[in-house]
C-alpha cells in the first residue's frame, strides 16, 4: 500500500511557481486577440476604459475616464491622446525598445510574460491552491508574486492574480522603485474576435497640438 502511495504522487506533476507561470504564458501564447474592459489605479488616480491587444505587440486603451484619452501603439508607433491638453504624444519605438520595459497592460501578453518570465522570480504568494481576489470577494485567483532579479526594472515586485480555469490574467499589482502601487483590473475578456490591425491606426484630432519623439530621441 505505501509503494502504490509513493507511486501515485511520483505520477502526479508538482506545480511549481515557475511551472505555473510557463503555463500561463503559454495560455496566452494561443492567443491572437483580445479585448477587455480595464481598470487602472495609480496612488489616487482611478482610470477607465477598454483594452484591446493583437498579438504579437499591437495595443490600443480608449478610456471612458479621462474621457476620450487613448493610448495606442500598432508595433511601430506609441500614440497618446491627452484631451485635457489638446495634445498628442508620439514616439517611435524601435524592435531593441519595444519590450526593454515592464510597463502596464502590454504584461498581459505573451511577450509580456516572457519578459517577466526573464527579468522576474515566481513565487506562489500563499501557495498554488485558488484564494479570494480580495478580502471578502467570492472571485478565486492564484496569486504570484514575481521578485525583480535586478535592480533595473521598473517594478521591484509584481503580483499577478490569475482566473484558476481560463489562465488568464485578472489583475496586476505592480510596486515602483518609488513604492507607488500600480494596478490593472482585467474584466469581461473576450478571446480571438479576429481583431483588424486597423484598429491600432489613432488620428488625433486636427486640432490638438503634436509632439514627437515625448520620451527619447530616435538616435538614443
Amino acid at each position: 500500500m505505501c509503494l502504490i502511495g509513493l507511486f501515485r504522487v511520483s505520477a502526479q506533476e508538482i506545480i511549481t511557481a515557475e511551472r505555473y507561470l510557463e503555463m500561463v504564458s503559454e495560455r496566452y501564447g494561443s492567443i491572437r486577440d483580445y479585448e477587455a474592459r480595464i481598470v487602472i489605479h495609480s496612488g489616487n488616480t482611478e482610470m477607465f476604459g477598454t483594452v484591446s491587444h493583437l498579438a504579437p505587440s499591437f495595443l490600443r486603451i480608449d478610456f471612458t475616464k479621462p474621457m476620450e484619452q487613448v493610448i495606442a501603439f500598432n508595433g511601430e508607433m506609441l500614440t497618446i491622446y491627452l484631451p485635457e491638453y489638446r495634445a498628442t504624444l508620439n514616439q517611435s519605438i524601435t524592435p531593441s525598445r519595444r519590450y526593454s520595459g515592464s510597463a502596464g497592460a502590454n504584461l498581459a501578453s505573451a511577450q509580456g510574460l516572457a519578459l517577466l518570465r526573464r527579468n522576474y522570480i515566481p513565487s506562489f504568494v500563499t501557495g498554488p491552491d485558488p484564494v479570494p481576489l480580495e478580502t471578502g470577494s467570492d472571485e478565486m485567483v492564484v496569486s504570484l508574486r514575481l521578485s525583480r532579479r535586478s535592480v533595473s526594472e521598473g517594478f521591484r515586485e509584481i503580483i499577478l492574480s490569475i482566473n484558476p480555469t481560463t489562465r488568464l490574467i485578472r489583475r496586476i499589482t505592480g510596486r515602483t522603485i518609488a513604492e507607488v502601487l500600480v494596478r490593472f483590473d482585467f474584466s469581461d475578456i473576450k478571446i480571438n474576435q479576429g481583431i483588424p490591425e486597423q484598429r491600432f491606426i489613432y488620428d488625433s484630432p486636427a486640432s490638438a497640438n503634436n509632439y514627437n519623439n515625448f520620451l527619447f530621441s530616435d538616435t538614443d
